[in-house]
């Protein structure tokens, strides 16, 4: 009933520390790494190319988009690439097509000479401005929707997009679920933190990404299939789905990246139970920015935060009842009652390191000799 997929963003370092980003690294370098990557036919229609072009495989490059005045794409910053996995029927399926896309990818990228880290944030830099400024293109273009307007605050941030359908649902209720994601954000995204650092420095908190982002940013998208169905606001709850396969399609937007893919699975079982639970109230057009700041900063620690997470934790799992992705609970039951999440790694890697580099390549088991 349920389908399932997942997009997750990954930064880089290169082999002498810089940090992988829009001043370090060309476009051009992580193309080579992508071209090399395999195509595989049969993922289309279900995954969208886009206008550029740059969206061919199940990994592409992820930065913001130049255009001329007759609006032809003519470069691209990037902030690293993101993976993509295809519609699966299973969560399982979902995290095993993103751990194969992911190893084939590392492989791809130690090559030449990338390592992968995890990072929510740019740990350096403090802002992106274009450069050249935009053209009366991309001011026109920038218009056109919430999220073209802030579209440079991505380009600072990793984090994935976790995306549920099921069918049979109407418009209102496919809204209605938006909305109720958006609600309850605030007690989500804490199992996902992982951007402690900030201007070459430790952060107080444990999200930056989170307290930059969202609210300015939204925590749900929901795809439609008529633009009379799409509801205003800002940032957006709702956009027109560009391909078929879109249409239903609600997309968790405001979790920081995990490199345990296991986490993502527990995620996409906690916002499959808040789809099916029948007694949260709470609704949300757009997402409560003070608490995601107060969240991003806490987390766990925070009362109110612990008691919203442990309220949507039970919530789901009385939705679940016995359906077999109910297992994949346990995991977030067991850090919630820690109390921890993976930026507290990240943090004891750098108290014990003190660099922000070894922290990072503490991330996605980096310790181990590189794959050949």
């Amino acid at each position: 009933m349920f389908a399932f997929g997942i997009e997750h963003e990954v930064a880089f370092l290169k082999e002498d520390g810089q940090f992988v980003d829009f001043v370090s690294t060309s476009f051009e370098t992580l193309d080579a790494i992508v071209a090399d990557l395999p195509i595989f036919e049969g993922d289309y229609p279900q995954l969208r190319i886009g206008d550029a072009g740059i969206k061919r495989k199940r990994w592409y490059i992820e930065g913001y988009e130049r255009y001329d005045l007759s609006g032809k794409v003519t470069s691209c910053p990037p902030k690293g690439i993101e993976i993509r996995t295809t519609i699966h029927s299973s969560i399982q399926g979902a995290v095993d097509e993103l751990s194969t896309s992911f190893d084939i990818l590392r492989k791809g990228s130690i090559r030449a000479g990338l390592i992968p880290v995890l990072t929510s944030f740019n740990p350096f830099r403090t802002e992106f401005v274009p450069d050249p400024p935009l053209n009366e293109f991309e001011r026109d273009r920038k218009r056109l929707s919430p999220e073209k307007r802030t579209a440079v605050i991505p380009m600072l941030t990793q984090g994935p997009d976790l995306n549920l359908s099921v069918p049979g649902l109407s418009t209102e209720e496919i809204i209605d679920i938006g909305r109720k994601l958006t609600y309850y954000s605030p007690y989500i995204v804490p199992f996902s933190f992982s951007s402690p650092f900030y201007d070459g420095k430790l952060w107080n908190g444990l999200s930056v990404r989170t307290f930059q982002r969202t609210g300015a940013r939204p925590a749900a998208m929901v795809f439609l299939g008529k633009p009379e169905e799409l509801i205003v606001s800002n940032p957006s709850l709702t956009k027109i789905a560009r391909l078929p396969a879109e249409v239903g399609r609600i997309e968790f937007k405001a979790c920081d990246s995990c490199d345990n893919f296991e986490i993502y699975g527990a995620l996409l079982a906690l916002l499959k139970g808040l789809m099916l639970d029948k007694t949260l109230a709470g609704r949300a057009t757009v997402p409560d920015g003070p608490l995601h700041q107060l969240s991003a900063r806490q987390g766990f620690s925070d009362e109110q935060i612990a008691e919203g997470t442990h309220k949507i934790l039970q919530a789901a799992t009385s939705a679940l009842h016995n359906d077999a992705d109910l297992n994949w609970l346990k995991s977030l039951n067991t850090m919630l009652e820690s109390r921890t999440t993976p930026a507290h790694d990240l943090i004891r890697a750098y108290q014990t390191s003190g660099s922000i580099e070894r922290a990072l390549r503490s991330t996605y088991m980096n310790s181990l000799e590189p794959i050949p």
